[in-house]
Protein backbone atom coordinates (compact mmCIF):
# COMPACT_ATOMS: atom_id res chain seq x y z
CA UNK A 1 0.00 0.00 0.00
CA UNK A 2 2.90 2.34 0.60
CA UNK A 3 3.92 2.29 -3.07
CA UNK A 4 0.31 3.02 -4.11
CA UNK A 5 0.19 6.16 -1.94
CA UNK A 6 3.43 7.40 -3.48
CA UNK A 7 2.29 6.78 -7.04
CA UNK A 8 -1.07 8.47 -6.50
CA UNK A 9 0.80 11.74 -6.05
CA UNK A 10 2.69 11.58 -9.34
CA UNK A 11 3.23 15.04 -10.82
CA UNK A 12 1.92 16.10 -14.21
CA UNK A 13 5.03 16.84 -16.29
CA UNK A 14 3.28 17.97 -19.45
CA UNK A 15 1.22 16.57 -22.30
CA UNK A 16 2.38 13.70 -24.48
CA UNK A 17 3.56 15.40 -27.70
CA UNK A 18 2.69 12.53 -30.02
CA UNK A 19 4.59 11.21 -33.01
CA UNK A 20 3.63 13.42 -35.95
CA UNK A 21 7.28 14.04 -36.75
CA UNK A 22 8.11 10.36 -37.30
CA UNK A 23 9.55 9.63 -40.75
CA UNK A 24 8.21 6.08 -40.74
CA UNK A 25 7.04 3.19 -38.59
CA UNK A 26 8.03 -0.41 -37.95
CA UNK A 27 5.81 -3.10 -36.39
CA UNK A 28 2.78 -0.81 -36.64
CA UNK A 29 0.92 1.62 -38.86
CA UNK A 30 1.41 5.27 -37.83
CA UNK A 31 -0.08 5.93 -34.39
CA UNK A 32 -2.40 8.93 -34.23
CA UNK A 33 -3.75 10.70 -31.12
CA UNK A 34 -6.88 8.59 -31.49
CA UNK A 35 -4.79 5.42 -31.24
CA UNK A 36 -3.29 6.65 -27.96
CA UNK A 37 -6.54 7.78 -26.36
CA UNK A 38 -7.40 5.88 -23.21
CA UNK A 39 -4.04 4.05 -23.18
CA UNK A 40 -1.21 4.29 -20.72
CA UNK A 41 1.73 5.02 -23.04
CA UNK A 42 5.38 4.21 -22.39
CA UNK A 43 7.74 5.96 -24.81
CA UNK A 44 11.30 4.64 -25.01
CA UNK A 45 13.92 6.65 -26.92
CA UNK A 46 16.65 4.39 -28.28
CA UNK A 47 19.29 3.91 -30.92
CA UNK A 48 20.40 0.40 -31.71
CA UNK A 49 24.14 0.71 -31.04
CA UNK A 50 23.71 2.29 -27.59
CA UNK A 51 24.95 -0.08 -24.86
CA UNK A 52 23.15 1.94 -22.19
CA UNK A 53 19.86 1.36 -24.01
CA UNK A 54 20.64 -2.30 -24.68
CA UNK A 55 21.05 -2.87 -20.95
CA UNK A 56 17.50 -1.53 -20.43
CA UNK A 57 15.88 -3.41 -23.31
CA UNK A 58 15.07 -6.57 -21.35
CA UNK A 59 12.91 -4.53 -19.00
CA UNK A 60 11.12 -2.50 -21.67
CA UNK A 61 10.43 -5.64 -23.70
CA UNK A 62 9.10 -7.45 -20.61
CA UNK A 63 6.82 -4.53 -19.66
CA UNK A 64 5.45 -4.36 -23.20
CA UNK A 65 4.61 -8.07 -23.14
CA UNK A 66 3.27 -8.18 -19.59
CA UNK A 67 1.00 -5.15 -19.67
CA UNK A 68 -0.14 -4.91 -23.30
CA UNK A 69 -3.40 -6.74 -22.61
CA UNK A 70 -3.97 -4.50 -19.59
CA UNK A 71 -3.90 -1.29 -21.64
CA UNK A 72 -0.21 -0.34 -21.91
CA UNK A 73 1.01 0.86 -25.30
CA UNK A 74 4.79 0.78 -25.63
CA UNK A 75 6.35 2.88 -28.39
CA UNK A 76 10.05 2.82 -29.19
CA UNK A 77 11.32 6.02 -30.80
CA UNK A 78 14.46 5.25 -32.78
CA UNK A 79 16.52 8.44 -33.02
CA UNK A 80 19.88 7.71 -34.71
CA UNK A 81 23.26 8.69 -33.29
CA UNK A 82 25.50 7.45 -36.11
CA UNK A 83 24.90 7.97 -39.86
CA UNK A 84 24.28 4.28 -40.61
CA UNK A 85 21.51 4.21 -37.98
CA UNK A 86 19.46 6.48 -40.25
CA UNK A 87 19.09 3.59 -42.71
CA UNK A 88 15.68 2.01 -42.16
CA UNK A 89 16.93 -1.39 -43.34
CA UNK A 90 19.60 -1.34 -40.63
CA UNK A 91 17.03 -0.41 -37.99
CA UNK A 92 14.63 -3.09 -39.20
CA UNK A 93 17.35 -5.76 -39.03
CA UNK A 94 18.48 -4.62 -35.57
CA UNK A 95 14.91 -4.60 -34.24
CA UNK A 96 14.41 -8.15 -35.49
CA UNK A 97 17.69 -9.38 -34.00
CA UNK A 98 16.94 -7.69 -30.66
CA UNK A 99 13.27 -8.81 -30.56
CA UNK A 100 11.89 -5.28 -30.44
CA UNK A 101 8.36 -6.20 -31.46
CA UNK A 102 6.35 -3.22 -30.17
CA UNK A 103 5.66 -0.19 -32.44
CA UNK A 104 8.74 1.76 -33.50
CA UNK A 105 8.57 5.40 -34.62
CA UNK A 106 11.51 6.22 -36.89
CA UNK A 107 12.88 9.61 -35.95
CA UNK A 108 15.75 10.15 -38.38
CA UNK A 109 15.20 13.93 -38.46
CA UNK A 110 14.97 14.26 -34.64
CA UNK A 111 11.48 15.79 -34.84
CA UNK A 112 10.00 13.53 -32.14
CA UNK A 113 13.15 13.94 -30.02
CA UNK A 114 12.74 17.73 -30.18
CA UNK A 115 8.98 17.58 -29.51
CA UNK A 116 9.79 15.81 -26.23
CA UNK A 117 12.76 18.15 -25.58
CA UNK A 118 14.70 14.94 -25.07
CA UNK A 119 18.47 14.83 -24.66
CA UNK A 120 19.27 11.22 -23.75
CA UNK A 121 19.54 7.62 -24.92
CA UNK A 122 17.84 5.84 -23.31
CA UNK A 123 14.95 7.91 -22.04
CA UNK A 124 11.57 6.63 -20.85
CA UNK A 125 8.43 8.78 -20.62
CA UNK A 126 5.21 7.33 -19.17
CA UNK A 127 1.87 9.02 -19.87
CA UNK A 128 -1.51 8.33 -18.27
CA UNK A 129 -4.72 7.47 -20.09
CA UNK A 130 -5.48 11.20 -20.43
CA UNK A 131 -2.25 11.82 -22.33
CA UNK A 132 -0.39 13.51 -19.47
CA UNK A 133 3.26 12.61 -18.84
CA UNK A 134 3.47 11.46 -15.21
CA UNK A 135 6.98 10.03 -14.99
CA UNK A 136 10.30 9.95 -16.85
CA UNK A 137 13.64 8.27 -16.39
CA UNK A 138 16.91 9.05 -18.17
CA UNK A 139 19.64 6.44 -18.53
CA UNK A 140 19.86 3.03 -16.93
CA UNK A 141 18.22 1.91 -13.69
CA UNK A 142 14.93 2.98 -12.13
CA UNK A 143 13.28 -0.23 -13.29
CA UNK A 144 11.13 -0.90 -10.23
CA UNK A 145 9.96 2.70 -10.08
CA UNK A 146 8.99 2.70 -13.76
CA UNK A 147 7.06 -0.55 -13.45
CA UNK A 148 5.23 0.65 -10.33
CA UNK A 149 4.22 3.80 -12.23
CA UNK A 150 2.86 1.68 -15.09
CA UNK A 151 0.88 -0.46 -12.66
CA UNK A 152 -0.59 2.54 -10.86
CA UNK A 153 -1.54 4.42 -14.03
CA UNK A 154 -3.28 1.33 -15.38
CA UNK A 155 -5.25 1.08 -12.13
CA UNK A 156 -6.05 4.78 -12.29
CA UNK A 157 -7.41 4.18 -15.80
CA UNK A 158 -9.86 1.65 -14.39
CA UNK A 159 -8.10 -1.47 -15.55
CA UNK A 160 -8.72 -4.57 -13.46
CA UNK A 161 -6.44 -7.33 -12.26
CA UNK A 162 -3.20 -5.43 -12.73
CA UNK A 163 -0.33 -7.64 -11.52
CA UNK A 164 1.55 -6.40 -8.49
CA UNK A 165 4.73 -8.40 -9.05
CA UNK A 166 7.76 -7.11 -10.97
CA UNK A 167 9.30 -8.53 -14.13
CA UNK A 168 12.45 -10.62 -13.98
CA UNK A 169 14.75 -10.45 -16.99
CA UNK A 170 17.66 -12.51 -18.27
CA UNK A 171 21.02 -10.97 -17.42
CA UNK A 172 23.14 -12.05 -20.37
CA UNK A 173 24.57 -10.96 -23.70
CA UNK A 174 24.40 -7.25 -24.47
CA UNK A 175 21.50 -6.94 -22.02
CA UNK A 176 23.60 -7.97 -19.00
CA UNK A 177 23.83 -5.17 -16.46
CA UNK A 178 27.21 -3.46 -16.22
CA UNK A 179 29.70 -4.45 -13.55
CA UNK A 180 29.51 -0.98 -12.04
CA UNK A 181 31.84 -1.77 -9.14
CA UNK A 182 34.70 -2.45 -11.58
CA UNK A 183 33.84 -0.05 -14.39
CA UNK A 184 36.57 2.58 -14.64
CA UNK A 185 36.68 3.23 -18.40
CA UNK A 186 34.31 5.73 -20.04
CA UNK A 187 32.49 5.76 -23.35
CA UNK A 188 35.11 6.97 -25.83
CA UNK A 189 34.42 8.34 -29.32
CA UNK A 190 37.05 7.85 -32.03
CA UNK A 191 36.11 10.63 -34.44
CA UNK A 192 37.78 13.99 -33.85
CA UNK A 193 34.41 15.64 -33.17
CA UNK A 194 34.23 14.08 -29.69
CA UNK A 195 37.50 12.18 -29.22
CA UNK A 196 39.37 12.29 -25.93
CA UNK A 197 42.58 10.70 -24.60
CA UNK A 198 44.04 10.01 -28.06
CA UNK A 199 47.71 9.15 -27.50
CA UNK A 200 49.29 8.49 -30.91
CA UNK A 201 52.31 10.78 -31.37
CA UNK A 202 51.54 13.92 -33.36
CA UNK A 203 47.84 13.83 -32.56
CA UNK A 204 45.01 13.47 -35.07
CA UNK A 205 45.25 14.66 -38.68
CA UNK A 206 41.68 15.67 -39.44
CA UNK A 207 40.10 14.14 -42.55
CA UNK A 208 43.49 13.31 -44.06
CA UNK A 209 45.15 9.88 -44.40
CA UNK A 210 48.20 9.40 -42.25
CA UNK A 211 50.39 6.68 -40.74
CA UNK A 212 50.00 6.41 -36.95
CA UNK A 213 51.94 4.61 -34.26
CA UNK A 214 50.87 3.47 -30.80
CA UNK A 215 52.94 4.34 -27.70
CA UNK A 216 52.72 2.72 -24.30
CA UNK A 217 49.31 3.69 -22.94
CA UNK A 218 48.07 4.93 -19.59
CA UNK A 219 44.61 3.98 -18.32
CA UNK A 220 41.84 5.12 -20.70
CA UNK A 221 44.21 6.30 -23.40
CA UNK A 222 43.83 4.91 -26.91
CA UNK A 223 45.95 4.97 -30.05
CA UNK A 224 46.04 3.94 -33.70
CA UNK A 225 48.76 2.20 -35.64
CA UNK A 226 48.84 1.85 -39.40
CA UNK A 227 47.31 4.00 -42.14
CA UNK A 228 44.10 5.68 -40.99
CA UNK A 229 41.88 8.65 -41.77
CA UNK A 230 40.33 10.23 -38.68
CA UNK A 231 37.00 11.80 -39.60
CA UNK A 232 34.61 13.82 -37.50
CA UNK A 233 32.63 10.77 -36.44
CA UNK A 234 34.87 7.76 -37.04
CA UNK A 235 38.32 6.39 -37.86
CA UNK A 236 38.60 4.63 -41.24
CA UNK A 237 41.39 2.18 -42.04
CA UNK A 238 43.10 2.95 -45.35
CA UNK A 239 45.64 0.10 -45.41
CA UNK A 240 46.14 -3.45 -44.18
CA UNK A 241 47.13 -4.41 -40.65
CA UNK A 242 45.62 -1.36 -38.98
CA UNK A 243 45.26 -1.49 -35.20
CA UNK A 244 43.44 0.27 -32.38
CA UNK A 245 44.74 -0.10 -28.82
CA UNK A 246 42.97 0.92 -25.60
CA UNK A 247 44.14 0.67 -21.99
CA UNK A 248 40.95 -0.20 -20.08
CA UNK A 249 39.56 -1.29 -16.72
CA UNK A 250 36.18 -3.03 -17.11
CA UNK A 251 34.52 -6.41 -17.53
CA UNK A 252 33.28 -5.74 -21.07
CA UNK A 253 34.84 -4.08 -24.11
CA UNK A 254 32.41 -3.10 -26.88
CA UNK A 255 33.11 -1.24 -30.11
CA UNK A 256 30.70 0.34 -32.60
CA UNK A 257 32.21 -0.51 -35.97
CA UNK A 258 31.61 -2.08 -39.34
CA UNK A 259 32.78 -2.26 -42.94
CA UNK A 260 32.63 1.11 -44.63
CA UNK A 261 31.18 -0.53 -47.74
CA UNK A 262 28.18 -2.79 -47.14
CA UNK A 263 28.78 -6.34 -48.29
CA UNK A 264 32.57 -6.07 -47.92
CA UNK A 265 33.48 -8.04 -44.78
CA UNK A 266 36.71 -7.32 -42.92
CA UNK A 267 38.46 -9.94 -40.79
CA UNK A 268 39.88 -8.89 -37.44
CA UNK A 269 41.69 -10.29 -34.41
CA UNK A 270 41.63 -9.05 -30.81
CA UNK A 271 44.24 -9.42 -28.09
CA UNK A 272 44.30 -8.58 -24.38
CA UNK A 273 47.77 -7.88 -23.01
CA UNK A 274 49.13 -9.43 -26.19
CA UNK A 275 47.29 -12.74 -25.78
CA UNK A 276 44.19 -14.30 -27.33
CA UNK A 277 41.16 -13.67 -25.08
CA UNK A 278 40.36 -17.33 -24.45
CA UNK A 279 37.39 -17.61 -22.08
CA UNK A 280 37.21 -13.78 -21.93
CA UNK A 281 36.06 -13.54 -25.55
CA UNK A 282 32.91 -11.56 -26.26
CA UNK A 283 29.89 -12.49 -28.36
CA UNK A 284 31.52 -11.39 -31.62
CA UNK A 285 34.88 -13.18 -31.38
CA UNK A 286 36.01 -16.72 -30.68
CA UNK A 287 38.51 -17.91 -28.07
CA UNK A 288 41.38 -17.17 -30.45
CA UNK A 289 40.12 -13.60 -30.80
CA UNK A 290 39.02 -13.97 -34.43
CA UNK A 291 35.98 -12.14 -35.79
CA UNK A 292 34.46 -10.64 -38.94
CA UNK A 293 33.01 -7.20 -39.57
CA UNK A 294 29.96 -7.75 -41.75
CA UNK A 295 27.58 -5.00 -40.62
CA UNK A 296 27.66 -1.64 -38.86
CA UNK A 297 26.66 -2.23 -35.25
CA UNK A 298 27.89 -2.61 -31.69
CA UNK A 299 30.29 -5.54 -31.27
CA UNK A 300 31.03 -7.20 -27.93
CA UNK A 301 34.72 -8.10 -28.03
CA UNK A 302 35.70 -8.89 -24.44
CA UNK A 303 33.77 -10.16 -21.43
CA UNK A 304 36.17 -10.89 -18.59
CA UNK A 305 35.15 -13.90 -16.50
CA UNK A 306 37.82 -13.46 -13.83
CA UNK A 307 39.27 -10.61 -11.84
CA UNK A 308 39.17 -7.11 -13.35
CA UNK A 309 42.41 -5.14 -13.69
CA UNK A 310 44.03 -2.57 -15.96
CA UNK A 311 44.62 -4.29 -19.29
CA UNK A 312 45.54 -3.34 -22.85
CA UNK A 313 43.05 -4.24 -25.55
CA UNK A 314 44.10 -4.32 -29.19
CA UNK A 315 42.10 -5.00 -32.34
CA UNK A 316 43.90 -5.71 -35.61
CA UNK A 317 42.10 -5.42 -38.97
CA UNK A 318 43.48 -7.55 -41.77
CA UNK A 319 42.13 -5.48 -44.67
CA UNK A 320 41.29 -1.84 -45.35
CA UNK A 321 37.77 -0.48 -45.05
CA UNK A 322 37.07 -0.95 -41.36
CA UNK A 323 35.25 1.99 -39.77
CA UNK A 324 35.35 2.43 -35.97
CA UNK A 325 33.13 4.89 -34.11
CA UNK A 326 33.02 4.45 -30.35
CA UNK A 327 34.20 2.24 -27.48
CA UNK A 328 31.84 1.43 -24.63
CA UNK A 329 32.48 -0.64 -21.53
CA UNK A 330 30.48 -2.58 -18.98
Amino acid sequence: MESTRIMSNLPVEGHLPGFDGATGWLNSPPLSPADLRGKVVLVDFWTYTCINWLRTLGYVRAWAEKYEDHGLLTVGVHTPEFPFERDVDNVRAAAKDMRVEYPIALDREYAVWEAFSNQYWPAVYIADADGRIRHHHFGEGGYEECERVVQQLLRDAGRDAIPDDLVSVADDGFEAQADWANLESPETYLGYGQAQHFASPGGAERDEPRAYTAPELRLNQWALSGDWTIGRGACVLDGVDGRIAFRFHARDVNLVMGPRVRGTPVQFTVRVDGEAPGAAHGLDVDERGHGTLSEQRLHQLIRERGSIADRTFEIMFLAPGAEAYCFTFG
